[in-house]
């Protein structure tokens, strides 16, 4: 059975009557559908990619009744624009593309408090942790390396050991992308602001190479263009070719430490929208088997959720031993980009 098949069983499922999430192999939360609610729309700003998500959007509005209206722009984009509007947006949830984004609009009170039964369904270090957003997926931090030159155990299980000479004129990274940035925030939250200068320093010292997104630093690697680059692990997983057989293989972090982290998509019912059962429904959805299936299957992400498996040729979730960390302190990313500024790599 198909994924595409699977979800629409189960939303179909949900819109007959008031089932339990358990049903359709999630929580024992009793929903509302749109139907009985009367509620027949939904606002959404997303900051993931349409290409991402759009088609579970779809699967969502063909099942449920519900008309989902979304905004796509960037999350960094549509998190300054919630904040901006604030009880005056007509957002009801908000998708991310990083917890950074989610953990300044908390700071800002601007989320309604989850079901317990939605964000209880996703390990404890990977969501907020007082109920105003819910991790989806998980992104791993990785180094991609050149096959033909190393083996696995010759890459550094440190980013810190990039700045070794060795290293000179041979790492790529991406200083505009969204990822780098909320790596580099991690830096600072888990390693202190001397500490994370220290690094975007010695990167440039050491001649980073630099590249606009994690796509091209891949590909650059696999041609053999440069030997190591830093980016996020489903760049990898969901190549066309089998990933496998790519010159560019993965190195993951060091467990326990900065290196290793594992930052998360994440969903957020604004304050306007938590009596809407229509908010509540769609949150609820994006936690559930299916739903995290998709992403498994589709995005090559990660799934939150207990029990799934993660995306082939990459190590299971419990085995990456990110570093303790409360995502939500992702959220200073003023700061992180000014740090990057200063070290001239923007």
């Amino acid at each position: 059975m198909t994924i595409r098949t699977r979800l629409l069983l189960c939303l179909g499922a949900l819109t007959v009557g008031a089932l339990s999430l358990t049903a359709c192999s999630t929580t024992s939360q009793t929903n509302t559908t749109a139907e009985d609610s009367e509620e027949t729309s939904l606002v959404v700003y997303s900051g993931r990619d349409e290409e991402l998500v759009a088609p579970l959007i779809e699967l969502f509005e063909d099942s449920s009744g519900i008309d989902v209206e979304v905004r796509y722009a960037g999350t960094t984009e549509l998190a300054a624009q919630l904040l901006e509007e604030g009880d005056r947006t007509p957002a009801q949830v908000f998708l991310s593309q990083d917890a950074g984004a989610l953990g300044a609009l908390t700071e800002a009170d601007l989320f309604a408090t989850l079901d317990p039964a939605v964000t209880e369904r996703v390990a404890a270090e990977y969501t907020s942790t007082d109920g105003s957003w819910v991790g989806l997926t998980g992104r791993a931090r990785v180094l991609a390396y050149d096959s033909e030159k190393y083996t696995a155990d010759q890459i550094p299980g440190d980013v810190f050991e990039l700045l070794e000479p060795e290293w000179e004129g041979k790492v790529a990274i991406a200083p505009s992308n969204a990822s780098f940035q909320s790596f580099v925030t991690a830096l600072r939250v888990t390693e202190g602001e001397e500490r994370a200068a220290e690094w975007l320093n010695g990167m440039v010292a050491n001649d980073a190479q630099i590249f606009a997104k994690n796509g091209e630093i891949l590909d650059a690697v696999n041609t053999g263009a440069v030997d190591l680059g830093l980016i996020n692990h489903y760049y990898w997983a969901r190549s066309e070719q089998d990933p496998a057989t790519l010159r560019a293989q993965l190195a993951f972090g060091d467990s326990g430490s900065v290196s290793a982290l594992v930052n998360v998509t994440g969903a957020g019912i604004l304050k306007g929208a938590s009596d809407s059962t229509a908010a509540a429904q769609f949150v609820e959805f994006l936690v559930s088997d299916e739903a995290q299936t998709y992403f498994q299957e589709e995005t090559f992400e990660y799934p939150l959720v207990a029990g799934l498996a993660g995306p082939e040729g990459v190590p299971d979730l419990t085995e990456l031993g990110g570093p303790d960390i409360d995502l939500s302190r992702l959220s200073s990313l003023d700061e992180t980009v000014t740090m990057i500024t200063a070290a001239g790599l923007l």
